[in-house]
């Protein structure tokens, strides 16, 4: 969508703005990640995060549970300012602090019949530093499918901020055929699928078993995947430390139209589980996950 004059106008000022908080040292932002900790921790969603917690997690007692919880809200801080620092990283910095582990490997598996991999996700760690990719992958073509932002300016934001690194965003409803265009070509594709938020009433054809909930999912990829016989990978993301994390390229299947229906889904879904289960406190648990219910979409579909 094309900016009103006013929009373009806040646009270039909360631009401005964020680079030039950028500029700072990245130990001097963890400082202000540090003063706004404890007034998030207060304010921002703090039931919904307990509660979920408490539901994933029944077995830990409430002393654990708070002590995810406050590491869960330094990571939340942390990611937004390490955001804030992408508007003036350099090269040399994003790839010191985002890397890739076993690109080769993945790339590799290209072929004459298959020209696109699918990068399944989560919000974990920080996922906004994995559009980098490009960086690690010179000669395909990185995409990554978003949701568009109901505010317009910070969408336009956010697009800029994702494709500087050479990649392209995708709106999530032009997917199938961008897909299909990118996969006509002769160059390979990655694209990037973030698939952990929970879908609408009428886009749920799915549940599994994801941390303790029987979940409403996401089967766009699979379906996708299976269309286009394209390899299917999940991003496995470790923080090493602060401000440094890695993404190791996990294969989930070569073979998709060998795979049982929903079997891909089922997969990447337990392999995000695993990760989030060694640490919680690096996946987004400030999302409403789990409102909508299979008994209530059966009800609904009855």
């Amino acid at each position: 969508m094309e900016l009103n004059k006013r929009q373009k106008v806040l646009y270039h000022f909360i631009r401005t703005l964020f680079y030039l908080i950028s500029l700072f040292p990245m130990r001097l932002l963890y400082v202000l990640s540090d003063i706004a900790y404890p007034f998030v921790f207060a304010f921002y969603r703090r039931k919904l995060v307990r509660q979920q917690l408490t539901e994933c997690f029944p077995e830990k007692d409430i002393k654990e549970i708070k002590t995810i919880e406050r590491k869960f809200y330094h990571q939340f801080c942390d990611t937004f300012v390490e955001m804030i620092k992408q508007f003036s990283m350099s090269k040399d910095e994003m790839m010191r602090r985002m890397v890739f582990v076993d690109c080769d490997k993945a790339l590799g598996t290209f072929n004459n019949e298959q020209k696109i991999l699918f990068l399944m996700l989560g919000h974990f760690g920080n996922w906004e530093w994995i559009a980098s990719l490009q960086y690690w992958t010179p000669g395909v073509h990185c995409s990554q499918v978003y949701h568009p932002l109901t505010d317009d300016v910070f969408d336009e934001l956010f697009i800029q901020l994702r494709e500087q690194y050479g990649g392209e965003c995708i709106k999530m409803r032009k997917t199938v055929r961008r897909m299909i265009q990118l996969n006509a070509g002769d160059k390979p594709v990655i694209c990037g699928m973030i698939a952990d938020q929970q879908p609408r009433w009428d886009a749920i054809h799915h549940f599994c078993q994801f941390l303790r909930h029987e979940s409403a999912v996401f089967i766009g990829t699979e379906e996708l995947a299976k269309k286009l016989n394209s390899l299917v990978y999940y991003g496995s993301v470790t923080r090493v430390k602060r401000g440094y994390y890695q993404c190791r390229l996990v294969p989930i299947t070569l073979s998709p139209q060998e795979m049982s229906d929903y079997d891909i889904t089922d997969k990447y879904f337990e392999l995000l589980e695993a990760d989030i289960r060694q640490h919680p406190e690096l996946w987004l648990w400030t999302h409403k996950r789990w409102t909508r219910t299979k008994e209530e979409w059966e009800e609904r579909n009855a």
